[in-house]
């Protein structure tokens, strides 16, 4: 499948996800969602689904308190300025996992976004909106080159019987990013990007199941407005 079509269906997914109105639905959105994260590295796909999963339960976890609805209390706590008496119902329970659900598909489908799709090749097959197209592309982008580069700093740094605590590496990692940035700058001034008689790089042409994929995609959200 081309990025193209990926990417609007993974899009697709996360609209479906933030339109549905059922626990049972979301649920399963993030069930097919985990599936394809698995198809990645385990090496690489990891920080993703633990970031994303903690998220998830984090949500879950402290909405009960945060809110303040249902007539079904499970427990009832001491009460707190500001926040009034403390306590967990089934109603917010319910609300708390459905809302922490729907957090897990969208940065589910971002990690599979990160994980699967060539990113390139969905920049360079940008034939309109290209300035837009060009800033979501990099912006998104920032995730997985700062993946690669702590992989290769702690590879670099192992090598010289160095270890560095996770934290200490960030500071590497952002002077890093930021050269990064001057030299993409330089390149595309370079390549005269803005210019007119722009040229672009030939792309393969779209298979069956790409127009599959996006025909999907329409649907996809048309379902989870609709029914999910």
């Amino acid at each position: 499948m081309s990025a193209t079509p990926a990417a609007a269906l993974l899009a697709a997914i996360a609209v479906a996800a933030l339109l549905a109105t059922h626990t049972l639905s979301v649920a399963a959105i993030a069930a097919v969602l985990l599936v394809a994260a698995f198809r990645a590295p385990a090496r690489r796909r990891w920080p993703y689904l633990l970031g994303t999963l903690t998220t998830g339960v984090t949500v879950f976890a402290l909405t009960p308190f945060v809110e303040v609805i249902g007539s079904h209390p499970l427990w009832t706590g001491p009460s707190v300025p500001v926040l009034g008496t403390l306590d967990v119902t089934t109603e917010e329970l319910r609300n708390g996992l459905f809302q922490g659900l729907r957090l897990v598909d969208v940065g589910l489908a971002f990690a599979v976004y990160a994980l699967l799709l060539d990113h390139d090749r969905l920049l360079a097959a940008a034939g309109w909106a290209r300035r837009s197209t060009l800033a979501v592309a990099l912006a998104t982008r920032v995730v997985p080159l700062l993946e690669r580069d702590a992989r290769e700093l702690a590879l670099a740094l192992r090598g010289r019987g160095v270890e560095l605590a996770p934290v200490r590496r960030l500071s590497p990692l952002l002077a890093g990013s930021l050269e990064r940035g001057l030299n993409l700058a330089e390149a595309m001034e370079a390549r005269g990007y803005g210019r007119p008689g722009r040229t672009r790089a030939p792309s393969s042409p779209w298979t069956a199941v790409d127009r599959v994929a996006l025909a999907g995609a329409v649907a996809v959200i048309a379902v989870g407005a609709l029914w999910l």
